[in-house]
């Protein structure tokens, strides 16, 4: 009698065991994963902010605005009449001074002129008038001119005086800014290398967050692996079911019924 053979490939015990349970923890691994809260690793704590320096240079950023000051006292110092403010307080008490020791000493002369016109035998005439004239007429354009010219030097130096004073101000325009950004500059410098540690631990700390997020599903895929090596190794056991072949009467009966159906099929 013949019998029917079924063969069925199974894995060791010692694998089935160890499937199951991983499977189960799988799961758990992987639905914990979709219910974490992912802003406790991504979220902005993890941004390091301004340091101190950093906020320093950005309060003193307005000190790039120190030159108007400056610029404005430069542009008081131009103009046609910004000479004024520069003139010497005692400028009309010297040129009077001066003036009134030219008159003494003009007035010194006259005797020598009386001389002049004694010796001549012309005191007292017409020619003496016109030379007393002469002289007076020359000694008021000299006094003028001595006028004058104390006049434009105290007007030279005042106009100096102002074109030092825009000198000035417009290099201390250009200093101050400049010397504020070089501050401004330090402190960013300083601040950046600040904010970077800073960024750098918070980085190291996002780091440990996720590692501690995932260490679960490494450790389940690392024992997936193991499992996956150990069946490779392992191909399993196979077992054989038999089974008894059919008895006559079973298979008489069975051609009956596909006669018959055979027979309603064309009747």
């Amino acid at each position: 009698m013949a019998e029917v053979s079924t063969v069925v490939q199974q894995p060791p015990e010692f694998i089935e065991a160890a499937a199951k349970p991983y499977l189960t923890q799988l799961q758990q691994v992987t639905g914990g994963l979709k219910e974490a809260d992912l802003s406790q690793i991504y979220g902005p704590q993890y941004v390091a902010g301004l340091g101190a320096l950093t906020q320093q240079a950005i309060g003193q950023a307005g000190g790039l605005g120190a030159y108007a000051p400056y610029l404005q006292a430069a542009q008081a110092a131009t103009g046609p009449t910004a000479y004024q403010a520069y003139m010497s307080p005692y400028q009309q008490d010297v040129i009077g001074s001066t003036l009134q020791e030219y008159d003494i000493q003009a007035q010194k002369g006259l005797p020598t002129l009386a001389a002049q016109a004694i010796g001549a035998g012309a005191f007292g005439g017409g020619r003496e008038g016109v030379q007393r004239a002469e002289y007076q007429s020359a000694s008021d354009r000299n006094r003028a001119a001595l006028q004058a010219q104390l006049l434009q030097q105290g007007f030279g130096q005042a106009q100096q005086l102002a074109a030092q004073q825009y000198g000035q101000q417009m290099q201390l325009a250009q200093q101050a800014p400049a010397l504020a950004g070089q501050q401004i500059s330090a402190l960013t410098t300083l601040g950046g290398l600040q904010q970077a540690q800073a960024q750098a631990g918070l980085s190291a700390q996002q780091q440990l967050a996720q590692q501690q997020l995932m260490q679960p599903l490494q450790a389940t895929q690392a024992l997936g692996s193991g499992i996956t090596s150990l069946i490779a190794g392992y191909p399993g056991s196979t077992q054989t079911q038999t089974q008894p072949s059919p008895t006559p009467l079973q298979t008489a009966l069975g051609a009956g019924a596909t006669l018959a159906g055979v027979y309603r099929a064309f009747s």
